[in-house]
């Protein structure tokens, strides 16, 4: 079975590097160095939501290298081809 990446909006790629940066700084930043108990929890939902953005960053890398244009699909749904 062949892989078919279905087309993402550019807004996804948008929001995973936004989201990367502000889950960055939950880990780096002062969003995270309170001096709280909260500090351990602030890291560890931090790096997770950095893996998570990571991999909607790499979706969306790899819709624009192979996803089909939706010009392709309008021509393989038309019903009467030009010959």
């Amino acid at each position: 079975m062949k892989f078919h990446a279905a087309p993402l909006p550019h807004e996804w790629m948008i929001a995973s590097i936004i989201g990367f940066f502000v889950s960055f700084m939950f880990i780096y930043g002062d969003l995270g160095h309170r001096g709280l108990a909260l500090d351990v929890a602030f890291r560890k939902w931090g790096m997770a939501f950095m893996l998570f953005f990571i991999i909607i960053f790499i979706a969306s890398m790899v819709t624009m290298t192979a996803a089909t244009t939706e010009d392709e699909h309008i021509d393989a749904l038309a019903a009467h081809h030009k010959k």
